[in-house]
């Protein structure tokens, strides 16, 4: 299998999907240790996959949780640095809200660990239940996300992030 990342010596191409999973009033986000920003559990779309294809099969490589997409809640264009590699990336975003099948997959309050892979390295994730009365006072990834997580919009948001 072969994520969508194009990388060329001056910039990064990637095509990402991400899960909203809101449960007792708490999102879950993943966090990479020694980073203070969070984002949402998911990973890149690979060749031939559809998006909801990939959300379900990421949650299930990383969480070992069984999901139904619910709804396709947000399409972001994300503007961003690559990591600490220097070069510049344009990331197309596409987040659903999803729901856990089986509620005894995963803790539902706290922080527990999760294993993500991402060109042949592998690397430990915190995933953290977080209110979503806190979500305001957060780092979050992509920032123009928080508004449309606070209010959970009929349609689908779209959004830019530069």
């Amino acid at each position: 299998m072969k994520d969508i990342i194009f990388k060329t010596d001056d910039f990064v191409f990637s095509y990402r999907v991400g899960g909203v999973l809101i449960h007792n009033g708490k999102i879950l986000l993943q966090k990479v240790p020694n980073d203070d920003g969070f984002a949402f559990p998911g990973g890149h779309v690979t060749f031939g996959e559809t998006t909801d294809v990939t959300l379900v099969r990421e949650f299930k490589e990383e969480l070992s949780a069984d999901i139904k997409i619910e709804r396709l809640l947000m399409v972001g264009e994300n503007f961003c640095p690559w990591g600490n590699s220097g070069l510049d990336c344009q990331q197309i975003n596409m987040f659903y809200l999803v729901s856990l099948c089986d509620e005894t997959q995963i803790p539902l309050e706290g922080t527990f660990k999760a294993l993500d892979e991402m060109g042949n390295i592998r690397f430990n994730l915190d995933m953290c239940w977080i209110p979503l009365a806190e979500l305001p006072n957060i780092k979050l990834y992509p920032f123009e996300a928080k508004q449309h997580i606070i209010t959970l919009p009929e349609g689908i948001a779209y959004f830019v992030h530069k």
